[in-house]
């Protein structure tokens, strides 16, 4: 043999090590750009050698290639060269009699390889030498090194890099190259003549194929080829997708009667390893697609392509020379072109634009090669007949997988990041893809209902995209999968809502991604501003208290719709908003005419709003950022609200439930055997069987409402809501200086009641479920708004709106939630608080006795509560001492809080404690079973729904009542001469005398009860405060008090109140001796009260008859408690209107 150079023995090395033994089977390869995937391992054919043309085809980077120097924007690319839309690796897919690939990347054998390149008489005989596994490894790390490419290519090269690329050969036929017999025979006839120039040859070589297949009707003309690259399958890492072959009943039938593909909603099965059978073995779940004549062209366009790209990044350098780059660059166009044809059924038979398109199952596997689809739409884009042609059943199909979709498995990820690529694809200022979204029929349909919310969601072509969701009544799928178990821990929720919440993060980023390359267009940015307020105004019932769901959309897609809208508004400056928009002419936000306003009437609003359109300037063109941000304000009010509110219903709902269960447990042994047993069982089972599916659901709302990340977002925009809204107040903001003018500025006035009434509602939730979220920078503009609302209430007209702000305050306070106790000490701290906060409160304590409502009676307990409740806390800063003294010692405006306190007290604790005596009756009657069984049946039941109303009443007013007698208890402990004033000394009086008069007079042993903690009845400790009340007003004047209280008075009832206190332990003997010198003062006065009678004796005879009755000891003593009445009521009169 020839002595062999050094050169020719590392060229002949290097080709084996790229051939391998030209004896291996030819069994489908993974593409060099994808993973093997799991399974069994898969033998592996040897690719050519790629020397055999001086072509070392390595890999090119994204600067080099044709596509990315044609201007076309491509997203991160990784170290493969893949697409995102094509980024996951692939498996292999093996039907029942053949092997379609999706992209065949013909690296082929090394015996069909030397076949092949003798055809352009090119030596390839190159012998197998034996190595050690050491130099293989040797030899295997030079071929990633790029040879040195001084030289030019030659035509030869060429022609063997194009053979190479498209898998064809016109010489010799072989079983995994395409031999094309009309090129065969024109190179037979006249070889020069074949063709004018490459891109010449190109097309009739693409033509021929492709006719080859259209032409041979059972017969695959690619059937034959060794794939090099997988086609489309489940991705080795993500075992979850699948393609699968629709088989027809005729594979050779007409394009046009194959079944069209379907893209399932379920976790997919992985298909690598499984070999042939792995297509029948597979979940029902999967991606489909057409078995027809132009899958198999559409695959071997891809395959062609994504070849290109292989042999780009095998030798960037010898494919960045001119005459390789045009070359390759010819090829990529051609393949598009003709990939154009084969999706408009050009080829074969026209395909109709509700078929869906043969590319929607590549781009849902995501196995696209890199820049397929952003070249297909810079060739096709500026032909609007083509580009519909073409992209319209992509958008279709992609719109009908993602309906399909849910979140019970992450399959609902790949039609929207599909969308989003094909939105962000920009030639210039242009996104073609983003123009022909909103030119479809359905991107913002008319309304043909009223359900205007629950039809834009399932019409438009962006609302199936926005209907994942996680709540059960949304999709039940999600509570099927994850919450259908025996039994839902807390632990288990926790880590399947972060799953869940995590899998919305992805969906709502890509949601955002479409929106906002859809706005930033600036052909398509007026569609989108109207669909964003589409969704709004055909949403507006969902502020309603009782809401029909069925004519809404639903709160999956309003949260997620309200996502994006957040993530748009972050950057929004509140400098550029106009406050003014939402009166604008042109404001695209249609309010209802009954919108009740914060300060103004409706008429008032109508004329305000009728002088501005007179002078239209000081309206200005509306700003995106105006627009966004007041189109993200009310989305808040048509989402995250009614959500809250949901599930906060969906709680008590529970607690209901629970409470029938227990209830008919609880009394089993009394119905058990009754005719009503069988009814109350099927009631037993009804009730779980509720119960068991509200907890589910709620597990669902809890990963879709308390995300923490979400309500973070909320929080922050409700800032923004606060400055907006505090600018207007005061534009010194934030300098802020309290009181604000008397006068009302008329925007504020006239601004929608729910802007103010949202932010309290939306704090109110998250103090009560997610407290952790309250700390965030707003915080300090929500804390000054609620001050300066508070001590502005006169800037306020529905009193409730008012109530809910104190509520939010009364909810901080650390009595009640010990996780905000910052945020309230934040309240109670600020400068502007120290001085109006108390006096303003303490207003609205006494203002609050007259709403306008028609149950202000019952309402104006739980709100006093409240403010009760604050005053206690407030007391104790050091800070507002100083202010309360004040206020004590100011007249008027403490004595009508005084007498507020009393009324309240006295009321309360009567009907808590009358209703306590009731339940007493009962329960004695129910303890003597003989004579409850003897009562009929009805009455039985009016009895105990009696019982458990006045159960619920007791419970209430005995909470509400202890509240104000602790008011009371620290009030006088600390100061004591403005309760001695003549007109609150004896009603004060009167009061403690009849409530100690209930708790020890002769009735006392009907207030025995059962469980009188589960009523939070505590005779003893309200036994104490009263007594205490009586010991720190101890002097003169208050024994005076307690004296001319003839009504509920007397020295037996004291002596009582001390027997009790000693023989129950509840104060020391000093305080015990104290009380008891109190009482002797007492009845002292009441004897010297009756010594000092008037002698009616010597009387005229004719004033006798009508004074005689007061001689009789009843009738003076009725006569002296009406005129004691009389007075008390004069007085209420006199402190409560200022007379």
């Amino acid at each position: 043999m020839e002595e062999l150079s050094a050169d020719e023995i590392r060229r002949r090395r290097l080709a084996r090590l790229a051939g391998g033994p030209s004896s291996q089977p030819t069994t489908p390869l993974t593409s060099p750009q994808r993973e093997t995937p799991p399974g069994p391992p898969v033998v592996a054919p040897a690719p050519g050698p790629s020397h055999s043309l001086g072509l070392n085809v390595h890999s090119m980077t994204p600067a080099t290639s044709p596509i990315g120097a044609s201007g076309v924007a491509h997203r991160s690319q990784s170290s493969e060269g893949v697409s995102s839309l094509s980024s996951s690796p692939s498996n292999s897919l093996e039907t029942q009699s053949q092997s379609l690939s999706r992209s065949q990347s013909m690296d082929i054998d090394s015996v069909s390889c030397e076949k092949s390149m003798s055809q352009v008489d090119v030596d390839s005989g190159i012998e197998n030498m034996e190595v050690d596994e050491n130099d293989r490894r040797e030899k295997r790390s030079l071929t990633d090194k790029e040879p040195l490419s001084g030289s030019e290519v030659s035509e030869e090269q060429a022609l063997q890099l194009v053979c190479k690329i498209f898998r064809v050969s016109w010489k010799d036929r072989d079983r995994d190259v395409i031999f094309l017999n009309s090129l065969s025979a024109q190179f037979k006839q006249n070889p020069k003549e074949v063709f004018s120039d490459f891109k010449d040859l190109i097309g009739q070589i693409l033509m021929e194929v492709l006719m080859m297949s259209t032409q041979s009707r059972d017969e695959n003309p690619f059937a034959s080829l060794t794939a090099t690259s997988q086609p489309i399958a489940a991705a080795a890492r993500s075992p979850d997708r699948s393609l699968i072959l629709n088989m027809g009943s005729n594979p050779g039938s007409s394009p046009m009667f194959c079944n069209v593909g379907s893209f399932g909603s379920s976790s997919l099965s992985s298909m690598g390893g499984s070999g042939s059978s792995s297509v029948s073995d597979s979940c029902s779940d999967h991606f489909t697609i057409e078995n027809c004549k132009e899958t198999e062209m559409l695959n071997y366009l891809i395959e062609c392509f994504d070849r290109v790209g292989i042999e780009e990044r095998k030798a960037p350098k010898m494919c960045s020379q001119p005459t390789v780059s045009q070359l390759l660059s010819n090829i990529r166009s051609q393949c598009i072109s003709h990939a154009a044809l084969v999706l408009q059924g050009s080829l074969t038979q026209p395909r109709s634009l509700q078929q869906q398109s043969l590319l929607v199952p590549y781009m849902l596997c995501r196995n696209l090669p890199f820049g397929f689809i952003q070249e297909l739409v810079r060739t096709t884009y500026q032909d609007e007949e083509v580009f519909k042609q073409i992209f319209i059943p992509i958008l279709q199909g992609l719109a009908v997988a993602s309906k399909e979709c849910s979140l019970d498995s992450d399959n609902f990820k790949y039609p929207l990041m599909a969308l989003c690529e094909l939105c962000e694809i920009k030639f210039g200022k242009t996104h073609p893809m983003c123009s022909l979204v909103v030119s479809l029929p359905l991107w913002l349909p008319k309304s043909l209902s009223t359900g205007a919310g629950r039809e834009l969601q399932r019409l438009s072509y962006l609302g199936a995209f926005f209907s994942l969701s996680v709540f059960a009544e949304d999709d039940n799928k999600v509570v099927e999968k994850y919450f259908s178990g025996p039994a839902i821990t807390l632990e288990n929720t926790r880590v399947v809502s972060q799953s869940l919440q995590h899998y919305l993060e992805l969906a709502r980023q890509e949601l955002f991604k479409i929106l906002h390359s859809i706005l930033l267009n600036g052909e398509t940015r007026e569609a989108a501003l109207n669909y964003m307020a589409a969704i709004v105004n055909a949403n507006m019932k969902k502020a309603q208290m009782q809401t029909d769901d069925r004519l809404v959309s639903t709160d999956g897609f309003m949260l997620n719709f309200l996502w994006v809208l957040q993530q748009l508004s972050t950057k929004i400056k509140l400098e550029t908003v106009d406050p003014m928009y939402i009166f604008h002419p042109r404001c695209r936000i249609d309010l209802p005419t009954d919108e009740t306003r914060v300060k103004a009437t409706m008429e008032d609003v109508t004329a305000w709003i009728a002088e501005l359109y007179r002078d239209p300037s000081p309206f200005s063109e509306p700003k995106f950022p105006t627009e966004c941000f007041f189109l993200t304000l009310h989305a808040h009010h048509l989402s995250i609200l009614p959500s809250c509110r949901r599930y906060i219903r969906r709680l008590r709902a529970i607690r209901e439930l629970n409470r029938t269960v227990e209830d008919l447990k609880n009394n089993e042994s009394q119905w058990k055997d009754s005719p009503l047993a069988t009814r109350h069982r099927e009631m037993l089972k009804r009730c779980k069987t509720q119960l068991k599916k509200l907890v589910r659901c709620k597990a669902c709302a809890d990963a879709g409402l308390l995300d923490e990340n979400f309500l973070r977002r909320c929080l922050n925009f409700y800032g923004m809501v606060i400055q907006l809204m505090l600018r207007i107040l005061d534009p010194a903001y934030p300098n802020i200086k309290l009181p604000l003018t008397p006068e009302v500025p008329k925007v504020f006035a006239a601004l929608p009641e729910f802007y103010v009434e949202d932010v309290a509602e939306f704090l109110f939730f998250i103090v009560q479920y997610a407290p952790q979220v309250l700390y965030e920078p707003c915080t300090q503009d929500i804390v000054m708004f609620l001050v300066v609302m508070l001590c502005n209430q006169n800037y306020i007209r529905n009193p409730y709106l008012v109530a809910k702000l104190v509520e939010v305050m009364f909810m901080t306070n650390p009595a009640v939630q010990p996780r905000t106790q910052k945020f309230f000490e934040m309240i109670e701290n600020h400068p502007l608080s120290t001085k109006l906060l108390v006096p303003s409160l303490m207003k609205f304590y006494t203002d609050v006795e007259h709403t306008g409502a028609t149950s202000e009676f019952y309402d104006k307990f739980t709100i006093r509560y409240h403010i009760s409740t604050i005053f206690k806390s407030l007391w104790q800063n050091i800070a507002h001492h100083g202010t309360f003294m004040e206020e004590f010692n100011s007249g008027k405006q403490f004595v009508r809080y005084i007498n507020m306190l009393i009324n309240d007290t006295t009321f309360l604790l009567d009907e808590s404690l009358e209703s306590l005596k009731r339940i007493h009756e009962v329960q004695e009657e129910m303890k003597n079973k003989e004579q409850w069984d003897l009562l009929p049946r009805d009455q039985q039941q009016a009895r105990q729904s009696q019982l458990a109303q006045d159960e619920r009443v007791s419970r209430s007013y005995l909470a509400l009542a202890t509240e104000t007698v602790d008011m009371f208890h620290i009030l006088t402990k600390q100061v004591q001469k403005p309760f001695l004033r003549p007109e609150l000394g004896p009603r004060l009086a009167a009061m403690l005398n009849f409530n100690l008069q209930q708790l020890c007079g002769p009735k006392c042993r009907d207030l025995k009860v059962e469980n009188p903690e589960k009523y939070g009845f505590e005779p003893k400790k309200l036994l104490d405060q009263l007594t205490d009340i009586y010991l720190q007003l101890d002097c003169a004047r208050f024994a005076k008090a307690i004296a001319d209280d003839q009504r509920s008075y007397s020295k037996e009832l004291f002596e009582e109140v001390i027997s009790k206190m000693r023989k129950a332990g509840i104060k020391s003997t000093i305080a015990i001796e104290k009380f008891k010198l109190l009482a002797e003062k007492v009845e002292e006065i009441v004897a010297k009260n009756a010594r000092a009678e008037i002698d009616y004796s010597d009387a005229p005879d004719e004033f006798r008859g009508k004074l005689g009755f007061l001689k009789t000891d009843s009738y003076r003593r009725r006569g002296i408690c009406f005129v004691t009445w009389i007075l008390s009521v004069y007085t209420l009169i006199e402190t409560m209107y200022g007379l």
